[in-house]
């Protein structure tokens, strides 16, 4: 995997000599400002792996770096769990601790790898589909859909400024879907992963542009949903 280090300049030493012990990755470069990382990542699309330090990222380099169109897999860190909430809300992969000691930095790379394997693996998975709305086919991007409800005869589909309804089942419409984007938590909702904010005992909160959504969660889908998020530990 090709990677870039972004960290303070202690942090970036030991990074880079974790970085050359392992046959995996490929360091392509290493800084220690988001300027330059914000530079580098709108030029090049073939970064597999970033190592972001929070302590020294800057907000809106956080918001450049979760709107990107071709984004690298993310290994968050820190001298604290402060920024967490921050880290999982562009979907790290992990979320280190500093000092980073070799064997946490090794897990954390085993994982990188899986989620590198499994987007690699879905390639060829289109990203977009198209729905019947009226008497025409309306193509939808699929990050753009937020959640889908089961209803009485039918499905709805919603995005920002629109519902779609079509006749599917539960069932049906969750296989079509990449699971990749999207989990069923309750027998009548199914929700896009990157949009989860908050998970509590028996619901969850979708960040639905300024404002949050309440879903319930399922006793049969909770183990599941819990397994499939990345959870911060030491």
């Amino acid at each position: 995997m090709n990677c870039i280090i972004s960290a303070d300049k202690e942090s970036c030493k030991l990074l880079e000599e974790f970085a050359q012990k392992s046959s995996s990755l490929k360091l392509v470069a290493t800084y220690a400002d988001s300027p330059s990382l914000q530079d580098q990542l709108s030029k090049r699309h073939d970064i597999d792996l970033l190592f972001l330090d929070f302590d020294i990222l800057e907000t809106d380099h956080l918001d450049f770096i979760s709107n990107l169109d071709y984004s690298p897999n993310i290994i968050g860190l820190s001298s604290n769990d402060q920024f967490a909430i921050k880290a999982f809300d562009i979907s790290v992969v992990d979320y280190l601790l500093k000092p980073v000691t070799y064997s946490r930095f090794c897990r954390a790379i085993d994982k990188a790898l899986r989620y590198h394997s499994r987007r690699e693996g879905n390639n060829n998975v289109d990203n977009e589909i198209f729905i019947k709305y009226e008497s025409s086919l309306v193509k939808l991007k699929l990050k753009d859909i937020l959640y889908i409800e089961a209803l009485e005869n039918y499905v709805s589909l919603t995005t920002y400024d629109k519902k779609f309804h079509i006749h599917f089942t539960m069932k049906d419409i969750e296989s079509q879907l990449p699971s990749e984007v999207f989990i069923r938590v309750h027998r009548s909702f199914i929700v896009n992963k990157r949009m989860i904010k908050r998970i509590k005992e028996d619901s969850l909160d979708l960040n639905i542009g300024n404002t949050l959504k309440n879903f319930p969660v399922g006793k049969t889908f909770r183990d599941y949903l819990l397994s499939d998020i990345n959870r911060m530990e030491k």
